[in-house]
């Protein structure tokens, strides 16, 4: 099956957008792997498949303009103040992603997708398969620790 359609597949992936097409693809017949024995109809396999396949490329395609997105709001534009001023905020910028950086894994989770990528508190615990107010939990700790670790570096 793999040698029959994986190009064909690849295409598809390409054509809705992926930028990442083979691994789309790749990933897409993981999934199938793992899945096979759930499969009631051995001949579905195929639309299984392109199915993965779209939703995969919806997804990333999502998950790049949300990126991208928030990439755009951390570039400092042109005109702002001098040259001084974009030093410092640079500087500011550096020093909160290094503190990111440090925080315990799970709160650095929490934090990066409730403030990075926007995302609600209930987004948030059924993407990290965790309860609502264990987020919220994290992330008070982690804006805690955050602003703590912000205040004694000036």
């Amino acid at each position: 099956m793999f040698d029959a359609h994986f190009w064909g597949l690849v295409r598809l992936a390409t054509l809705l957008g992926a930028d990442d097409a083979e691994d789309v693809v790749q990933d897409a017949f993981v999934r199938l792997h793992r899945r096979r024995d759930t499969l009631r109809d051995g001949d579905a396999a195929l639309s299984y498949l392109r199915a993965i396949v779209c939703n995969s490329s919806r997804s990333r395609l999502r998950h790049l303009r949300m990126a991208r997105r928030r990439h755009a709001q951390m570039v400092l534009p042109e005109d702002i103040g001098s040259a001084e001023q974009q030093a410092v905020h640079r500087e500011d910028v550096r020093a909160l992603l290094a503190g990111v950086a440090e925080l315990p894994g799970r709160q650095r989770e929490v934090l990066v997708l409730r403030y990075w990528l926007d995302l609600s508190e209930r987004e948030t615990a059924e993407t990290l398969g965790i309860a609502l107010g264990t987020v919220k939990a994290h992330a008070a700790r982690a804006v805690a620790a955050l602003g703590k670790r912000l205040k004694d570096t000036t």
